[in-house]
């Protein structure tokens, strides 16, 4: 079974979506209102993706970059991406 990808862009505009509720199925609670998605979780999956096994390897670079068969300069290049990514969402905000 495929996993859903958590939706943060409306599909008919491309505004960006927020949350306006969330639901307990072991109490039965739900929680209503209106709340932002938080900067990480508005990146691609790729991009959360690659920050997850960046912290995995304790911030190391060199290591991703030999987990990942890409040089060193091409890792540092996707994190700076991600980096500018996470000011331009946090600027929007």
């Amino acid at each position: 079974m495929q996993k859903k990808i958590f939706p943060t862009v409306c599909p008919s505009c491309g505004g960006l979506l927020k949350v306006h509720s969330l639901h307990c199925d072991e109490c039965d609670t739900t929680i209503s209102g209106k709340y932002n998605i938080p900067p990480m979780m508005q990146l691609s999956v790729e991009e959360q993706k690659f920050i997850l096994d960046f912290v995995k390897c304790s911030g190391s670079l060199k290591q991703m970059a030999g987990n990942m068969g890409l040089s060193y300069p091409t890792v540092r290049n996707i994190l700076d991406e991600i980096i500018r990514n996470l000011k331009n969402i946090e600027d929007h905000e």
